[in-house]
């Protein structure tokens, strides 16, 4: 029985769909106005053992995994206006979110990801917005102000139950924009007229100005779109709690009547850099890119980056670390190849689907990953590895640079050749030389004896 952590209840729950065959999922997306950070990569990656998981348990074809793409947004325009200053914003803003949003879909793949079953995006459910919108008006729970509709929080008796927040402390984390047309401080913006040259739709309600939808409407419009009206989970980042996830239960329950929106909310803990909150006052701001192209002279395989965040439990604080790095890469390194050449076995080890179905324990997995490893137990090892979304492929985990180096792999390979030759030929100056040459750009070598053949043959990698 697959065990769930449920914030809205606080407690492990047997999980149990809504309808016994099907699986509803839907987890909050990116913005695409810059490049995922690592502390965006977590839900990603977390969400994705949870639906490889679900497949497992259900079978591929009966989980439905959602999640959307936020193209409109006030960040999303500032950073058009700040990157393309010459362009139209409309133009400006393609040309950010085809660019960023690109790069996410890369970087989650390098990271293991599988594609979601739908990656809608919030431009292409304007409609659906507006029709929400407008039942809430109807049942008397958003009203119309000043060319704004607005969400009216008293409308809804037990707002804060999924934070656990009194009003006070929900007024002070929801940094409430004060207005003179709210009815109260924590109503919040359903629709906004845009300002000229901004992203607009005729608006809902028979507003005169053209406008856009706020943040909070979008999720739930696009959740109701292609999950139904309630489904079964939702998820994302701690961060999200208040005010994005309490106002998305507050627009869909009260819209449609429902007593619930989602009948499970999980949630996954902070990230920091090295001890320290990420940020780029800190320098310590890293994206995925970065850390998959070169970052303070390192560069990582996107497997080992996967690793690293699974040796966490998903809902407690994750401190990224180069060392801890270091650490996943080594043993996916070591794993990798010994699994050379070994066939996978049939079926998931029961102590690894154990582990994941007690609300997806990944640390106690991956125990049982070096349990399977030190006990040889090869297929075992294989199989839940490919499971968990590695590759057992070592060629992929390659670092290709780190300190100093900027060499490709068949640059170091000529190299070393070049140096074999002059070995050869005894001219152990001009190998010597080559050795050098390669140690500058952050390559160590090492020579042994093939124990069959007694050649000496020589190995590389990359320095730490």
């Amino acid at each position: 029985m697959l065990k769930l952590y449920n914030t809205l209840t606080r407690k492990k729950e047997d999980f149990r769909p809504l309808d016994a065959g099907n699986v509803g999922m839907y987890v909050c997306g990116p913005t695409v106005y810059d490049f995922a950070h690592v502390g965006n990569a977590r839900p990603v990656i977390v969400f994705d053992v949870l639906y490889r998981l679900l497949r497992y348990l259900y079978g591929p074809g009966h989980v439905t995994y959602v999640r959307n793409i936020t193209d409109v947004d006030d960040k999303i325009n500032a950073r058009a206006a700040q990157d393309y200053p010459e362009l139209p914003l409309n133009q400006a803003i393609r040309r950010v979110t085809e660019k960023t949003e690109a790069q996410f879909h890369a970087d989650m793949a390098a990271l293991g990801a599988l594609d979601p079953t739908v990656q809608p995006r919030a431009t292409e459910h304007i409609e659906q917005m507006k029709t929400m919108i407008e039942r809430l008006v109807e049942n008397g729970c958003a009203y119309v102000a000043e060319e704004h509709v607005l969400f009216h929080v008293a409308a809804m008796a037990d707002y804060g139950k999924l934070s656990g927040r009194s009003l006070d402390e929900m007024i002070a984390g929801a940094r409430v924009e004060v207005a003179p047309f709210k009815q109260d401080p924590m109503d919040f913006v359903l629709w906004k007229p845009s300002n000229p040259g901004e992203p607009s739709w005729p608006s809902p309600c028979g507003l005169s100005a053209p406008g856009r939808p706020g943040w909070h409407i979008e999720c739930s419009a696009m959740a109701a779109a292609h999950l139904g009206q309630t489904f079964d989970i939702h998820g994302g980042g701690i961060d999200l709690v208040f005010p994005h996830h309490e106002n998305e239960i507050a627009q869909s329950r009260c819209a449609n009547r429902t007593p619930i929106m989602a009948q499970v909310w999980m949630h996954n803990g902070f990230l920091q850099v090295e001890g320290e909150k990420m940020a780029k006052s800190a320098g310590n701001f890293v994206t995925v890119h970065e850390l998959l192209e070169g970052w303070q002279g390192y560069a990582w395989p996107g497997e080992a980056l996967r690793f690293n965040m699974l040796r966490t439990q998903y809902r407690q604080p994750l401190d990224w670390t180069l060392v801890g790095l270091d650490e996943a890469h080594k043993t996916l390194w070591e794993w990798y190849g010994d699994l050379e050449g070994k066939e996978p076995a049939t079926g998931v080890p029961g102590p690894v689907l154990d582990a994941l179905t007690d609300d997806l324990n990944t640390p106690k997995a991956i125990t049982e990953l070096h349990r399977l490893h030190s006990a040889g137990h090869w297929g075992g090892l294989r199989t839940a590895l490919d499971f968990l979304g590695f590759s057992g492929d070592r060629s992929k985990i390659e670092r290709v640079r780190a300190k100093t180096a900027t060499a490709a792999k068949a640059d170091v390979a000529a190299l070393i050749g070049a140096r074999n030759a002059a070995r050869a030929a005894k001219n152990f100056k001009e190998a010597d030389r080559i050795r050098g040459e390669l140690e500058a750009m952050g390559i160590i070598l090492k020579d042994a004896k093939d124990p069959k053949t007694g050649e000496l043959t020589t190995t590389w990698e990359v320095a730490r």
